[in-house]
């Protein structure tokens, strides 16, 4: 289940918001598996090309759905067509903001998400999009089909990531708060000059809820020295099981993530509001970072030692 402190425990009815987000990861354990060797191959196609950014910061753009790729029964994988030679343009961190009319809503919905493909295909980006019952953006997206349009702007920048800066990043990550963490793992993983260690703990309700699994654990087997992933879940179905149950505790913090007294370290949290309030704090009204709070406060991390998706 989601972040908590087992003296401390989100009420039963928050509870529910294990694996909420606002966008998800590209693989689910035991059923799809998401590789990045077609946006490799976009690349090499087109790598002798000038290459042009799709996303504008000031304006928002429309992209046409390309493909859906079911994933499970509340999941998909939505593929976006770029134009010839263009890149998204994200930076390491950010996101996209998308943009739609919703039934009779007056307003527009605008929601973040964050893509999951990597940060220089061409040819393509995805979202993969997990429905909520009270997710207007997520539930509109569902309805999409191949040849349908949607707006998004962007990119819209998070944490600041400079190569060795920092000694180590440790990663607290519910549900669908993992795209964020992807592309910490992707940047610093891909860079052979860039010798930030990485440790993530990865929070989920159940084995087959874990995103990315299938991803993250080739990061990790490829970079073992650089890159550590720890699976949660609520509670094991399985006697195969080898990762953590129950909550993510004090006490498994202290077990993973860098100590704060190392100095030279962030800890960085993304998942829905009840984990972030338990594992660091919740932002400020404004979105600004806020107090930091929970566990991470507990521990002794520092405002610029925490960072909150």
């Amino acid at each position: 289940m989601f972040a908590s402190l087992r003296n401390n425990a989100i009420p039963r009815r928050q509870r529910a918001f294990s694996g909420q987000s606002l966008a998800t990861g590209a693989v689910i354990a035991g059923g799809y598996y998401y590789t990045r060797s077609k946006q490799t191959a976009d690349i090499a196609e087109v790598s002798s090309a000038p290459v042009t950014t799709a996303l504008d910061p000031k304006n928002f753009t429309k992209f046409t759905l390309r493909e859906v790729q079911p994933i499970n029964h509340d999941t998909a994988l939505y593929r976006f067509a770029l134009g010839e030679n263009q890149e998204l343009g994200l930076n390491v961190t950010s996101c996209l903001v998308v943009k739609a009319k919703i039934g009779d809503d007056e307003k527009p919905t605008i929601r973040p998400y964050t893509p999951t493909s990597a940060k220089h295909a061409r040819g393509h980006f995805d979202l993969v999009v997990k429905t909520y019952e009270a997710g207007k953006m997520s539930k509109h997206i569902h309805t999409l089909k191949p040849g349908d349009t949607i707006e998004m702007k962007g990119p819209i920048p998070k944490y600041p990531y400079k190569a060795n800066a920092l000694k180590e990043i440790g990663m607290v990550a519910g549900g669908s708060g993992i795209t964020p963490m992807l592309q910490f793992i992707e940047q610093i993983t891909n860079d052979p000059e860039d010798k930030t260690k990485l440790t993530l703990v990865f929070a989920n309700k159940s084995e087959e809820d874990i995103i990315l699994r299938s991803t993250l654990d080739e990061y990790a087997r490829k970079h073992p020295d650089q890159l550590k992933v720890h699976y949660v879940i609520d509670k094991a179905t399985s006697a195969d099981w080898k990762g953590e149950t129950g909550f993510v505790t004090k006490e498994l913090v202290q077990k993973y993530l860098p100590a704060p007294s190392e100095g030279n370290v962030l800890v960085v949290a993304c998942g829905p509001p009840p984990m972030m309030k338990a594992v660091s704090g919740p932002k400020a009204p404004d979105y600004s970072q806020g107090e930091v709070g929970g566990i991470f406060k507990e521990l002794g991390y520092s405002s610029e030692q925490v960072f909150k998706f």
